[in-house]
């Protein structure tokens, strides 16, 4: 077993969705999944919510959109 290991739960990640001109992140807290939208301000949403907004980005249907995921947790011993 190696000496370190990270926790790869979905409360460690953030997506960030974008264009050129704006950028949306959403991440998981201890109630649900959160979106912040490009001018801050913060919508709860449904796990559902979340893919339908990350869905269209994958496939590449709307092609002018930028999907990222950064993982935001650290290494533990």
């Amino acid at each position: 077993m190696p000496d370190f290991y990270m926790k790869l739960t979905n409360d460690n990640y953030v997506i960030l969705i974008g264009t050129k001109l704006f950028t949306e992140r959403y991440h998981r807290d201890k109630t649900g999944w959160l979106k912040v939208s490009a001018r801050g301000r913060t919508f709860r949403m449904t796990a559902e919510q979340v893919l339908n907004h990350v869905l269209p980005a994958l496939a590449g249907v709307k092609p002018c959109l930028t999907i990222k995921v950064e993982h935001q947790g650290q290494c533990a011993r």
